[in-house]
C-alpha cells in the first residue's frame, strides 16, 4: 500500500521540476535582451555570475561546506571550465543584438549535436545512424537560420554556435573528469572561476562600468533565476532521468522562450527562423531519441 502512494508523490515532484527548469531555462537569452540597453554584455555577464557565486558561496558557508581542497587541488579543472563558461556567456550576451531571443534559444540547442560529436571523438562513444542523420538534420536547420543575405542574423547565429560549441565542451570536461565531485563544492568553484575570468575580460577591454539602481534590479533577478536556480535545477533533473530524456524535454524551452519574447519585446522569429529553428530541434530529437 505504502509503495502505491509514494510512486505518485515522486512522479509530481519530476514534472514540477521540470516544470520550472522549462521555465528558467528558455529565460537566458530573454535576461540577455532586458540587460542589453542597460549595460555592455560583457559586463552584464560579469555582475551576473558575480551576483550567483556571491549567493552560492553565501550558502556553502552557512552549511560549512566550503572545501578549498577541492579548489587547489582541481584548480587546472575548474580554471579551463571557467574559461568555457565565461567565453561562452559573453558570447551569448553579445548575439542577442542582432538575433531575437527565440531564434537565439533555437541556435542555442546546437549544443546538443557538439557534445554528441565530442562524445564521439573525445569519449569515444558511439553513434547510431538515425543520430548521425539527426546531427546533419540539426546543421541544415542551422544554415536556414544563417543565411539571410544582407542580415546580421548570420552575424548572430555563427556567435551563438561559437558560444554553443564552448558550452558542450565545457560539459564534455565535467562528464570526464569532474563526475565525482560533491554537488555545492562543484557548483561553487564551477562559479568562481567564471567569474574570475569574466572580471578578466571586462577589465582588459575597459568596459567595467557601475550600474545604475534599475540595472542592479534586472542583474540580480537574472543572476538568481538564470545561474542559481536554472543550473541547480539543471543538475537535479539530470540525477532524476536520464541524460537523453533530459536533454530531449530541454528542447521544449525554445518555445517557451518565443513566447516570452514576444510578451516582452513584441519580436517574433522570421518564417525562415522558425525552419530552420524548427529543423534543429527535429534534428536534436532524432539525435537524442535513439540513446
Amino acid at each position: 500500500m505504502q509503495e502505491t502512494i509514494e510512486q505518485p508523490r515522486v512522479h509530481v515532484e519530476q514534472v514540477a521540476a521540470f516544470a520550472v527548469l522549462l521555465i528558467v531555462d528558455s529565460l537566458h537569452f530573454v535576461f540577455a535582451r532586458l540587460l542589453l540597453p542597460h549595460i555592455p554584455p560583457m559586463t552584464s555577464a560579469f555582475y551576473v555570475l558575480a551576483i550567483a557565486t556571491v549567493q552560492v558561496g553565501l550558502f556553502a558557508a552557512t552549511r560549512r561546506n566550503v572545501d578549498w581542497d577541492l579548489g587547489r587541488s582541481r584548480f587546472a579543472f575548474f580554471a579551463a571550465i571557467g574559461f568555457l563558461i565565461a567565453a561562452s556567456t559573453v558570447l551569448s550576451y553579445t548575439a542577442v543584438a542582432y538575433v531575437d531571443a527565440g531564434t537565439a534559444a533555437m541556435l542555442g540547442k546546437t549544443g546538443v549535436i557538439f557534445g554528441l560529436l565530442l562524445s564521439v571523438f573525445w569519449l569515444r562513444e558511439r553513434l547510431r545512424p538515425i543520430q548521425w542523420v539527426g546531427a546533419a538534420l540539426a546543421i541544415v536547420g542551422l544554415f536556414i537560420v544563417s543565411y539571410q543575405p544582407g542580415s546580421t542574423v548570420a552575424l548572430g547565429a555563427l556567435v551563438i554556435v561559437a558560444s554553443a560549441f564552448m558550452y558542450a565542451l565545457h560539459t564534455a570536461l565535467v562528464k570526464r573528469y569532474g563526475q565525482h565531485m560533491s554537488f555545492l563544492g562543484f557548483f561553487f568553484y564551477r562559479l568562481l572561476l567564471t567569474t574570475l575570468f569574466l572580471f578578466i575580460f571586462v577589465v582588459a577591454f575597459g568596459n567595467l562600468v557601475m550600474p545604475d539602481a534599475y540595472t542592479w534590479l534586472l542583474l540580480t533577478v537574472a543572476g538568481t533565476v538564470d545561474v542559481v536556480i536554472s543550473r541547480s535545477l539543471y543538475y537535479l533533473t539530470l540525477r532524476l532521468l536520464t541524460m537523453s530524456l533530459h536533454t530531449i524535454i530541454l528542447t521544449l524551452s525554445p518555445v517557451v522562450s518565443i513566447l516570452v519574447a514576444l510578451l516582452l519585446f513584441q519580436t517574433f522569429p522570421s518564417v525562415s527562423g522558425l525552419i530552420g529553428g524548427a529543423t534543429i530541434l527535429g534534428g536534436v530529437y532524432l539525435a537524442t531519441r535513439s540513446r
